[in-house]
């Protein structure tokens, strides 16, 4: 029985890796499974953190292809359950934490990817995010004492990942923001002395505040185009670089065909995930930032796919905001924003209801006002959420 036991055990070892300590769960890839397909089978899509830590854990470049029959270590860490309980277990006190972990363990049960429940056997899962990473900006919904209800999502930097519930107005939806360009693409430039504005930082800086004020309220938003370094900034002139990254940690393409491919399939993935849990309210917003003359001033205006009646809708709801915040905070200037119908790509390929927004030309100094100043980002942001949820 000892040398059964032995033998035993040597076999579930196989099944772990060891990295700084920590282990890991081990599994072989089957017919036609990518990296994605591969984690979003266990349950380890939602964040990019576990992407990023499979890659390091099988020492893998980005671009990888997985080989049939071949085993892989997932980010799932190995504990010995002691047969107390999961916080004991795993050396935290976090109550949440320890249901999300026992749910993970048990629907691993239910989907066949374990024989046995950790109870049974005393080998308890824990996704690799659960310990180290945030929860990005998947909202969390369920009741909590007044005094917890600050969150913390580091993608929006350090003054302002600590995020209030402050409603449940837009909970069970999810939201699509996706910033033009990034990477070796700056999009548009424009210029103010000798400070260069470009389009892919004032576009994300509006996107990344717009994704917070919809977590604020319950919902959940993917920043498609992301910049791990760049939170929510509130300085005039915004600092150029070129580590923006797709969601799930891709690097930007350098053509620009396959930088919108990257965008429409990370998202398509995305829709489709979520639409197998059950989430029918799904919608997209691309942001740019125009260029044109100098000379030409231009309002927010907005661009719906030709045959979507719901994407004209919504833009013409955005529309209708601004029209009303002009009123309001402009009353002698007017509004002159437009709506029309264009057969762009992230208006066609999305799976689900799309709109586009140009936030102004980056070339005019007036113009220039609506994003120079974070104060006005964070206005664009405001009305743009306003219209876009209705």
């Amino acid at each position: 029985m000892r040398f059964y036991f032995l033998l035993a055990l040597s076999f579930f070892l196989n099944d772990l890796g060891a990295n700084n300590g920590e282990r890991f769960y081990q599994t072989t890839a089957q017919n036609g499974d990518g990296v994605y397909s591969l984690l979003r089978r266990y349950q380890l899509l939602d964040s990019p953190c576990n992407l990023e830590r499979f890659y390091e854990i099988n020492k893998l470049s980005r671009n990888a292809n997985l080989a049939k029959g071949k085993a892989y270590f997932l980010p799932i860490l190995i504990y010995e359950y002691n047969r107390r309980s999961i916080r004991s277990t795993i050396g935290v006190d976090d109550w949440d934490l320890a249901i999300r972990i026992q749910e993970y363990n048990k629907e691993m049960v239910k989907a066949g990817y374990r024989k046995k429940d950790y109870i049974d056997d005393s080998v308890l899962w824990v996704p690799y995010h659960e310990m180290y990473c945030s929860q990005e900006t998947k909202s969390e919904t369920e009741e909590k004492p007044e005094s917890i209800k600050l969150r913390s999502f580091p993608i929006f930097g350090k003054k302002h990942e600590k995020v209030p519930l402050i409603n449940k107005s837009l909970e069970g939806r999810v939201y699509y923001i996706v910033s033009g360009h990034g990477g070796n693409d700056p999009g548009a430039v424009g210029k103010v002395g000798k400070h260069k504005l470009c389009e892919d930082e004032y576009a994300y800086d509006v996107s990344i505040r717009l994704a917070r004020e919809i977590v604020k309220r319950a919902g959940t938003a993917y920043l498609i185009t992301r910049d791990p370094n760049d939170g929510i900034r509130d300085k005039k002139f915004l600092g150029v670089d070129q580590d923006e990254v797709i969601w799930g940690n891709y690097k930007v393409s350098t053509s620009q065909k396959a930088r919108l491919f990257q965008r429409s399939d990370v998202v398509n993935e995305l829709i489709d995930k979520n639409n197998a849990a059950g989430i029918q309210d799904q919608r997209l917003i691309a942001i740019h930032v125009d260029s044109r003359s100098k000379g030409v001033q231009t309002d927010v205006f907005f661009y719906h796919y030709p045959e979507s009646d719901s994407g004209k809708r919504i833009a013409n709801n955005i529309k209708k905001t601004f029209a009303k915040k002009y009123k309001k905070y402009q009353k002698n200037r007017g509004y002159r924003g437009t709506v029309t119908a264009r057969d762009l790509h992230m208006l066609r390929e999305p799976k689900c209801t799309s709109v586009y927004v140009e936030l102004g030309n980056i070339s005019n100094k007036l113009d220039q006002q609506r994003f120079l100043l974070a104060s006005n980002r964070q206005l664009l942001a405001e009305w743009l959420m306003e219209g876009f949820i209705k």
